[in-house]
């Protein structure tokens, strides 16, 4: 045990700190030492994550009786991890933080899409974006990892293998449909999230300006590819999973096999990125319930060669590679080990 990386969770009674001590309790070379929580201090684990009950005899402490550790992750509500970073970096030479205050690049658009201004700029050029696809060297190379939105996640995935393959047809822009599952709504409820009002629905709660597509404008721009998103977000009855739905142009002259190519060339070495494109079959496209639980990311197309248009599907468990699972990945990636450790869980069938 003594050789193994001490590892703290600051934030760890939601549903992504939650996610993230279930797998960081399995890894092989992780030693949880502390998780926190201010409102549950003293009470036990599992009392909160029954999932782990006989797993740990772990108690919630107050974030203030956090020792030096490792690594550290954060799992603090957004706006929290940046008031804070200073003294947070304090505790470990290694963070992985869960939320949106690291993960864009130029302070001003933390003004834009979220409403305010990012309180320590300065640390924005320290983090590297949590998505492996896009920046595995980097996150090899650095001590700090951002956060990855759930719906950036899959809309990036989506698109991507287009975007790396200068297929876009820039001047017509992206249209994204991502229908989410209600966990994405955080653990602490909320009149949405009351289950009268929350069962059964369909809820369009973000037809436009959602903060995410910020992350995707970002990715983009890793291939000098300036074009408008448009994100749209709709609740469904799902406790877990996207599906995000994107709708993209390419330029003329673009055939099947190009974007088939395209897709194989920037994911066939991807260990947790698979194709999902049937001709036969129920499951001829991805679906996020089949990935409950894991840390994979499911994309599949459909291309009208009439119009160039490629509807860009991508699956994923929020908690888990829109969330938690990432985080992991990217530890392991950070540390030097395989990618995958920890992360091996493929999902459920039937579920």
């Amino acid at each position: 045990m003594a050789d193994r990386l001490s590892v703290s969770i600051i934030g760890a009674s939601g549903y992504t700190g939650g996610e993230l001590l279930r797998l960081a309790l399995a890894h092989p070379q992780l030693e949880v030492r502390q998780v926190t929580s201010e409102r549950l201090d003293g009470q036990f684990v599992h009392f909160t994550h029954p999932n782990l009950r006989t797993r740990t005899q772990l108690k919630f402490v107050r974030s203030e009786a956090v020792e030096k550790c490792d690594l550290l992750f954060l799992g603090l509500p957004h706006g929290s991890a940046m008031s804070r970073i200073d003294q947070l970096s304090t505790l470990a030479d290694r963070i992985v933080d869960l939320s949106s205050d690291f993960r864009l690049r130029n302070a001003a658009d933390y003004d834009t899409w979220y409403g305010k201004p990012h309180t320590s700029p300065a640390w924005l050029e320290k983090f590297v974006y949590g998505l492996p696809e896009l920046h595995r060297k980097e996150l090899a190379a650095t001590n700090y990892v951002s956060g990855v939105g759930c719906n950036a996640t899959a809309t990036t995935l989506a698109v991507w293998p287009l975007a790396a393959a200068g297929l876009i047809d820039t001047g017509r822009g992206i249209i994204c449909e991502v229908k989410v599952g209600s966990s994405e709504g955080g653990a602490a409820s909320a009149d949405s999230t009351h289950h009268p009002e929350r069962a059964g629905v369909m809820r369009s709660f973000a037809p436009t300006g959602h903060r995410h597509t910020a992350e995707v404008l970002q990715a983009l721009k890793l291939k000098d590819i300036v074009t408008d998103v448009h994100l749209s977000a709709t609740a469904v009855d799902n406790v877990r999973g996207v599906l995000a739905t994107a709708h993209a142009f390419v330029k003329s002259g673009t055939a099947e096999k190009d974007v088939w190519k395209a897709y194989r060339e920037a994911y066939t070495h991807e260990p947790f990125v698979r194709i999902v494109k049937e001709r036969t079959g129920l499951y001829r496209y991805p679906e996020p319930k089949i990935l409950s639980g894991s840390n994979y990311a499911d994309v599949g197309f459909e291309m009208d060669p009439k119009t160039g248009r490629v509807v860009a599907l991508c699956a994923i468990d929020n908690l888990m590679k829109g969330a938690a699972g990432t985080a992991l990945q990217c530890a392991n990636i950070m540390m030097g080990w395989d990618e995958t450790l920890g992360l091996e869980f493929p999902g459920l069938h039937p579920i």
